[in-house]
């Protein structure tokens, strides 16, 4: 009869040993599930609203109407505009500034701000440097295409131009083309 008995013994414990889970388990991966689950739930949403104005596509921009075409000389000529703009959720319409010249029967469109440290150029704005770009900040000039001549290290940003129906619009800031 011995033989028996450790033969039952011996099929117990080959039989496949199954483990009841504990109370104690069961409330750790069910608290931790629902913490996961939670945790996503206010987590993407912000990570949505960070990350959405950067998978928008930029729209190109548009042109905006400036100035009649018989108002542009030979001499440098400063005019406004407004355009909307629209940085992540907050639009605005700003009015910004623009110098406009003809020369070789060909219309260019500066921007005024000084690639030195950011101020507003006037033309012809010192005696000292007659028909150039000058900003009074720290004595940056520049000539009539925009070419820097001393202190800032690049030329004035240009404006695309596009002369319709006898008005000058200007659309989208770029690096100066006008000067190497």
């Amino acid at each position: 009869m011995s033989e028996h008995m450790d033969h039952n013994e011996e099929r117990a414990s080959k039989e496949v040993s199954r483990r009841e889970m504990s109370r104690r388990q069961f409330l750790t991966y069910t608290l931790g599930g629902t913490t996961a689950f939670l945790a996503a739930g206010v987590t993407l949403p912000m990570v949505r609203f960070a990350v959405d104005p950067i998978l928008k596509p930029k729209p190109e921009a548009n042109f905006v109407k400036v100035v009649e075409e018989s108002k542009v000389t030979d001499q440098p000529k400063s005019f406004e505009f407004v355009s909307h703009q629209v940085d992540g959720w907050y639009e605005s319409d700003p009015t910004q500034k623009v110098w406009i010249v003809r020369k070789d029967n060909e219309i260019f469109a500066l921007n005024p701000t000084c690639k030195h440290l950011g101020c507003q150029v006037e033309w012809n704005g010192n005696a000292d440097y007659k028909d150039q770009y000058y900003c009074p900040c720290h004595g940056a000039h520049y000539t009539i295409d925009g070419k820097q001549l001393a202190v800032a290290d690049a030329p004035l940003d240009e404006y695309e131009i596009k002369v319709e129906n006898g008005f000058v619009y200007v659309g989208k800031l770029h690096a100066n083309t006008k000067v190497k």
